[in-house]
């Protein structure tokens, strides 16, 4: 009996501390505070990336970004160390070692990890001093906002429904940069060959005229390419647009649907909500 005891209460606690970590099933009071403290934490780690980029401020407070970043590492460790230990209570991670192994190779657990281990890098033993890219891989604790924002969920459902429509717009968009590329070589390499001399080489050509950024260091002299090049860059703004009014759609369509859920949760009547 004190054995089954000890195992309800071992469950109990694992869920509690699952359901105050995550933002999408909890929902009581703590639940929101420790969010809402690990959101902070995590916006004040973006600054102190981008601040230890000044010089002079990171010889003056070089302690106090090393203790920060202790602390912060000290935070995010514990906390993925506790959704790894309480994810068993998510039905698709049910399995002890299977489970959590499922979880370590989620998309949300890897952006976990990689908050956190250009910390741990160094300590392997690795001379990784001159590798300044992982102060860059620390930016990836931008990404754990993400569980914590309800508007992330919803971008994600947008590109989840309109994947499709926008695979089949970027691959226009590619057909285009060629087709551009392609055609301006063919009417301008012979006048400028330095400039167009490949196909390739032409396509910074066609990027630039086709977003409409027109850098100028590349153009066309003759009367047919400066023609191509309008005709080009007029139809690039209709193209580049269509990924726009793909998303658009499907935010309109996600906050309808979102509407209709609320609705049928609410009485017709009164408004109330039916279940609370």
């Amino acid at each position: 009996m004190n054995r089954n005891n000890r195992d309800r209460g071992y469950k109990r606690l694992k869920k509690k501390v699952h359901l105050l970590l995550d933002p999408t099933d909890g929902g009581t009071f703590w639940d929101q505070v420790i969010n809402s403290l690990i959101v902070c934490l995590i916006l004040l780690n973006l600054a102190a990336v981008c601040l230890e980029t000044v010089e002079s401020l990171y010889q003056g407070y070089r302690s106090w970004f090393r203790n920060f970043e202790l602390f912060s590492i000290t935070i995010f460790s514990i906390e993925y160390l506790l959704r790894l230990w309480s994810c068993t209570c998510i039905r698709k991670y049910r399995h002890p070692l299977k489970g959590r192994l499922r979880y370590i190779l989620s998309a949300g657990s890897l952006v976990d990890l990689a908050a956190i281990l250009p910390f741990y890098l160094p300590l392997s033993g690795l001379d990784l001093r001159s590798l300044r890219v992982l102060r860059m891989i620390r930016f990836m604790r931008f990404f754990k906002l993400g569980r914590f924002l309800n508007a992330s969920r919803v971008i994600r459902r947008v590109f989840a429904s309109k994947k499709e429509e926008l695979l089949i717009s970027v691959l226009l968009v590619f057909t285009l940069i060629i087709l551009a590329a392609s055609a301006m070589y063919f009417v301008e390499h012979d006048t400028q060959p330095d400039k167009f001399s490949s196909i390739p080489e032409t396509m910074w050509w066609s990027v630039a005229t086709l977003t409409t950024v027109g850098y100028g260091d590349v153009y066309p002299i003759t009367s047919i390419g400066k023609t191509l090049t309008a005709c080009i860059s007029i139809l690039g703004i209709g193209m580049f647009a269509l990924p726009a009014g793909i998303l658009a759609s499907g935010f309109s369509e996600e906050f309808k649907r979102k509407e209709a859920r609320v609705a049928a949760a609410c009485c017709p009547h009164c408004g109330m909500a039916l279940y609370e």
